[in-house]
């Protein structure tokens, strides 16, 4: 298992945009990849569950892979979160 933590700097948050470049991300790999933000988990797979959580901007996210490659998408995460300026 392994975990991040992110702080959202994104003005509007986690929308869809994010979301999508977030889920797309995730899908391609094997390990079973949540979100969570305020005590509520999803599958970061699935954008309407990501939509869900409202991630406004300042909030603390924690994402946690595990799986065979979860190392692989902890790191694909962290290039979404920079690439997308969601996370610095």
């Amino acid at each position: 298992m392994v975990e991040k933590i992110y702080t959202i700097i994104d003005d509007t948050g986690i929308h869809a945009r994010p979301s999508t470049a977030l889920v797309n991300a995730a899908s391609p790999f094997k390990s079973e990849v949540t979100i969570e933000y305020n005590g509520r988990q999803v599958n970061l797979k699935s954008i309407m569950g990501v939509m869900s959580l409202g991630i406004p901007k300042g909030a603390n996210v924690k994402v946690v892979a595990i799986g065979d490659d979860e190392l692989e998408v902890i790191s694909r995460i962290d290039d979404v979160m920079v690439n997308e300026g969601l996370a610095s």
